[in-house]
């Protein structure tokens, strides 16, 4: 059956394809279970304790809209980072604030600039508002800010992405260096500075808050999804200017948010010590994955992240049989970057000790499996 006839042009011209095939999809068509869900930069880790208990709480209200100005989770936020709830939008985590800052910013035709290999959910949305995606290759496995601002100038983009840490790639760079690439932007053009990974990125990478505190050209993202093990509850918020936040309010879903994963953030913002924990668990589990695959021969990649980029030393057509025999194999769910050179990468998320003893076990076989590739 064709597709409905009245779709716009534009939708009309789209595939209709999600950015990454998730590990329950893999399950359905491979007919097995995945038994070591270290792929999606989930935390296996979890979260606090007194964040499921305040969610079980929160759910006998859920009969109730959530609060759709979103007050109480920003007040907790402002406390939590130092500043003032005026600068802050909630979101269902950073995939729905990346579509909705496209939207802001975007109309059909006009350049948006991004390194090539980044964060592919963002290019969904940009080819989802009609914008055109102006790519730059990464440099040294990071992404390239002189080629992102140089890009930027020449196409005369109105918006920029770029994500510290980088997420395929796991790499980062300091503050300062972020401070002057931001500042260096023309003022009509937008910064999307994704800080995903923020909580693992390590000392002096992060900008501090007030470094872009008076640059409505510049918006941070970040998202509970990471280190405090919320991926599946889709909170995430947004910081900038006043001004810039508030425009949110003009096209975002009021009532997107859900109170369970409200009460969860707010939970999750007051439990520093579990959160000190994870951190201690993602750092160990970074060094795990390194041992195990320098056991074998592979080269694991300086991380900021909760994951690990694996240098396979050949070509994707490898990457990928890596990626797949662990899966078909031994029901081991990972990723790779998708395009190249970053390509010749794998990606292996942290998690329990429980998981890293199925890869100690699987790596080897599969590798003796594909020498003669």
């Amino acid at each position: 059956m064709s597709a409905f006839s009245r779709f716009t042009p534009l939708a009309a011209s789209l595939p209709s394809t999600v950015p990454f095939v998730g590990p329950e999809a893999i399950e359905r068509q491979r007919g097995r279970p995945v038994l070591a869900r270290i792929g999606a930069n989930e935390s296996g880790f979890g979260p606090a304790p007194s964040v499921l208990t305040a969610m079980a709480e929160a759910a006998h209200g859920i009969w109730k809209y959530n609060d759709p100005e979103n007050y109480d989770l920003k007040q907790a936020l402002a406390v939590h980072l130092g500043i003032a709830a005026q600068n802050l939008a909630i979101g269902e985590g950073i995939d729905s604030l990346l579509g909705q800052i496209v939207r802001l910013v975007i109309d059909p035709g006009a350049a948006v600039v991004t390194s090539f290999g980044a964060y592919p959910t963002f290019n969904f949305h940009v080819a989802g508002h009609g914008g055109r995606l102006v790519t730059v290759p990464y440099a040294g496995d990071r992404e390239d800010l002189d080629g992102l601002l140089e890009m930027v100038r020449r196409e005369d983009a109105p918006l920029v992405y770029f994500a510290n840490p980088d997420n395929p790639m796991g790499s980062w760079w300091d503050a300062e260096s972020v401070i002057a690439f931001a500042r260096a932007l023309p003022e009509t053009c937008l910064l999307v500075l994704d800080e995903a990974y923020g909580e693992t990125a390590p000392f002096g990478a992060i900008p501090p808050l007030d470094a872009f505190i008076n640059m409505p050209n510049v918006i941070r993202t970040r998202t509970f999804s990471k280190a405090y093990g919320l991926a599946g509850a889709r909170v995430g918020y947004a910081i900038s200017t006043p001004g810039t936040a508030q425009a949110f309010d003009k096209i975002r879903n009021h009532f997107g948010m859900n109170r369970m994963a409200t009460a969860g953030a707010i939970a999750a913002l007051k439990d520093k010590d579990y959160l000190a924990q994870v951190l201690a668990q993602i750092s160990a589990s970074r060094d795990r994955i390194s041992t195990i695959v320098g056991q074998n021969g592979l080269v694991a990649l300086p991380s900021a992240t909760n994951f690990v980029a694996i240098d396979c030393g050949r070509d994707a057509t490898y990457a990928r049989a890596i990626v797949d025999r662990l899966m078909a194999d031994h029901g081991i769910f990972i990723r790779m970057p998708g395009v190249a050179p970053l390509n010749r990468c794998i990606r292996i998320s942290t998690g329990p000790e429980s998981d890293m003893v199925l890869l100690e076990e699987a790596l080897p076989a599969v590798l003796k499996a594909l020498a003669t590739l």
